[in-house]
């Protein structure tokens, strides 16, 4: 028995972090691309803020990585963010029930706590530019960040995502 709640509780668990998807162009020689500059003009659907705290996660992601932030580069990296708002999905359920004589009634209600969180879903892009700009490499991460997150709240959200979602850049595959 202990085993099976074990088994739900890891399956629970498992269900509820975030995820990224990634996709990439298959055969491209990955080891030789190393410089990288953002587009001068990006539509992310955020304000100058938010945007260069992106900025600012994504360049020390990709630093880490040892790549270098030029004029004459290899990639175009652009980001963009879709965002609705909803109550949080986090609740407090209160049940009642009663039974007797083979009779049984109960009922329960979900009590939403935390207030409204922002739903995003941030996509990152690599593009190559030697090849007219070719998109090559895409992450995508759907998140929840608090409506009314404080801009240290802002920044440490976007240093936890951002890393998360270039983990696997560049891909392990090489030109075959």
């Amino acid at each position: 028995m202990k085993f099976i709640y074990s088994a739900l509780v890891l399956v629970f668990l498992s269900s509820c972090g975030a995820t990224v998807n990634v996709d990439y162009e298959k055969g491209l020689d990955w080891t030789v691309l190393k410089s990288y500059q953002f587009y001068t003009e990006m539509n992310s659907g955020l304000n100058d803020l938010d945007d260069t705290r992106i900025k600012k996660a994504i360049d020390s992601t990709l630093q880490k990585k040892t790549f270098q932030k030029t004029d004459y580069n290899q990639y175009y990296v652009s980001f963009f963010v879709e965002e609705s708002l909803s109550n949080s999905r986090n609740t407090i359920g209160i049940g009642l029930g009663s039974g007797g004589g083979g009779i049984s009634v109960g009922g329960g209600v979900g009590i939403p706590i935390g207030g409204k969180v922002i739903n995003q879903r941030i996509t990152i892009e690599f593009r190559k530019a030697t090849t007219g700009e070719k998109l090559v490499w895409q992450a995508v991460y759907d998140g929840e960040l608090k409506e009314k997150a404080t801009p240290k709240q802002k920044e440490a959200y976007y240093d936890k995502v951002i890393p998360m979602m270039l983990k696997d850049f560049p891909p392990k595959e090489n030109k075959k």
